[in-house]
């Protein structure tokens, strides 16, 4: 899709982890973008250069609309959600923001003549699977929470807006996010393994799963990559892509990250992963835009020299 000079393109949870990664990839190559997180209402946070962050709650309409008869928007990268922990401890809050939420988007997408909306979906669409199985697109899904069960049913909305409007939706069904600045409170392996490589004193990062265990993971610069990637193409022949995953047994990212610091311990938990595949098919992703990513442990090595004096 080729942005028009003036349009521009909104990010919805434009301060989160994927988001900061997305508007920073999206101003590197030109686009105008508007980032859209929670807070005060109306105002704009902050304007540098070819970034707005703006406060905008997506749950009210009233905002939203705002947002959109102010500027002419081309595209929207739509990731906002209340993650699965809090989705299950507060379902109602979840509902509102990871469905009603996405259907205001879509709604404003298809009256301002948006081109095309690109979700940030998730693998846990797929639900738990063997760890032989090799899941592709074509794969049935079947969530196993709250989280993943609105993530499916926003591509099903979304592919309903398609048909009837004609607005264009894609759907990136992501893995396991890892790097630098997740401040994840549940997972927060997922970045210490690469802010504690720099760490001059001992350190100790828990891993909850069993060491035979072999998770999907994805570096958020790579998931940016991904999503920008879909918002410009030209075109596009499927709605739902996975993301470009590694296959990373537990044992190994353990011993990689001990390696490169030797004052870091990694602890394993005895638990196996659940609500999400072992092994991805990306051959669709790779094929029609060739997106390729940098491997995990390649990104480890990278952050420890970076740590270096």
């Amino acid at each position: 899709m080729d942005t028009p000079q003036q349009a521009s393109v909104v990010v919805t949870g434009g301060r989160g982890f994927i988001g900061r990664a997305v508007v920073k990839l999206l101003q590197r190559t030109g686009n105008r973008v508007i980032s859209l997180d929670t807070g005060a209402p109306e105002t704009a946070r902050r304007n540098d250069g070819r970034v707005q962050e703006a406060l905008c709650d997506i749950t009210n309409t009233s905002q939203l609309q705002r947002v959109f008869e102010t500027t002419r928007i081309d595209g929207i990268v739509h990731l906002a959600a209340v993650l699965p922990t809090t989705a299950r401890r507060e379902p109602g809050r979840a509902t509102q923001v990871n469905i009603q939420a996405s259907q205001h988007m879509l709604e404003m997408g298809q009256r301002f003549g948006v081109r095309r909306v690109v979700f940030g979906s998730s693998l846990s669409v797929y639900g738990t699977c063997p760890p032989d199985q090799v899941v592709s697109e074509s794969r049935r899904a079947a969530p196993e929470d709250l989280y993943a069960a609105a993530k499916l049913y926003v591509e099903q909305l979304g592919d309903a807006y398609r048909q009837t409007h004609g607005l264009e939706f894609v759907s990136l069904r992501i893995g396991r996010v890892v790097g630098p600045g997740a401040q994840s409170v549940t997972s927060a392996w997922r970045s210490q393994i690469f802010e504690f490589l720099r760490s001059p004193s001992r350190a100790e990062i828990s891993l909850p799963y069993i060491g035979a265990e072999r998770m999907l993971l994805v570096h958020v610069d790579d998931v940016a990559k991904m999503l920008v990637a879909l918002l410009q193409a030209s075109s596009l022949k499927h709605t739902i892509y996975n993301s470009v995953c590694e296959g990373v047994m537990v044992a190994d990212l353990k011993r990689e990250v001990e390696r490169l610091n030797p004052r870091i311990s990694v602890p394993l938990g005895r638990s196996y992963s659940s609500g999400n595949p072992r092994r991805l098919n990306v051959k669709r992703l790779r094929e029609e835009l060739g997106v390729e990513t940098v491997p995990m442990f390649e990104q480890l090595r990278k952050a420890a020299e970076n740590a270096k004096p």
